[in-house]
């Protein structure tokens, strides 16, 4: 396995980007969307290309940074700049690696922001597979903030929010992602393309907000009884992993 770190220019955005791949020509390319405050060399990416990899020599699995995460150098975040970037990753696995396969798997914000990109354009994957999606992310950003960050925000500057590292959000994206509430969109059209897996043990998003979700819009939903939002579980990680596998039809 082969592992590339680029850059796509797309007019005014330098987006970070990640290509693990093999000998063969890509065919069938995987866009892996990482979650809020996480970046493009996360583990559970490399893990996902490191079993799927070997046995399928024409994927490629692309992974990239979302504004102000990982290696990306914007300063503000914006639901448009997320949009503009996952776009010109799209073209990318299209016009350069010329993949005749696009699917998707997401996690988390990395969920809540592909279903926006669908919902607001026609929708550009085959299959997409998401793990622990934040379909509530306004409500899952508003439990994360602090009293201290609620002060911030209440005078108009910007709070330091997230996990491991923290990631700036200003009253406007907050703001934005309260006006984008997915909860709200008719998903039932692709449905029979999108799969969910949630653990029942989810710290972060709550599994029964992803549970109401898939059922009001039909989507395929397989609940993980042990698994935490990370799935940090290797087990189930793997588990997750080839419930994917086969959800794309590799």
């Amino acid at each position: 396995m082969k592992t590339k770190a680029f850059s796509i220019h797309d007019g005014q955005n330098n987006i970070r980007c990640l290509l693990y791949s093999g000998d063969a020509q890509t065919e069938h390319a995987v866009i892996y969307c990482h979650g809020f405050a996480g970046h493009k060399d996360t583990r559970s990416a490399a893990r996902f290309a490191e079993y799927m990899l070997p046995k399928y020599k024409s994927m490629a699995v692309l992974c990239f940074d979302w504004p102000c995460h990982g290696e990306d150098v914007r300063k503000k975040l914006s639901l448009a700049d997320c949009g503009a970037y996952l776009g010109a990753v799209i073209r990318y696995a299209k016009e350069t690696l010329h993949a005749i396969r696009i699917d998707c798997y997401a996690a988390s914000f990395g969920g809540y922001a592909v279903l926006r990109y669908a919902a607001e354009h026609s929708d550009p994957f085959r299959m997409i597979a998401l793990r622990s999606p934040a379909v509530n992310m306004y409500e899952v950003l508003c439990s994360m903030l602090t009293d201290q960050d609620r002060a911030q925000l209440a005078k108009g500057k910007d709070a330091a929010v997230g996990f491991d590292r923290k990631i700036a959000v200003s009253p406007a994206f907050l703001a934005e992602v309260r006006a984008a509430d997915i909860m709200e969109d008719d998903f039932t059209g692709i449905a029979d393309s999108v799969l969910i897996m949630h653990g029942e043990r989810d710290e972060v998003v709550p599994f029964e907000a992803s549970k109401k979700f898939a059922e009001k819009n039909r989507i395929d939903f397989i609940p993980f009884p042990k698994a935490d939002h990370r799935f940090s579980d290797p087990k189930l990680m793997t588990e997750a992993i080839q419930y994917v596998e086969a959800f794309l039809e590799c």
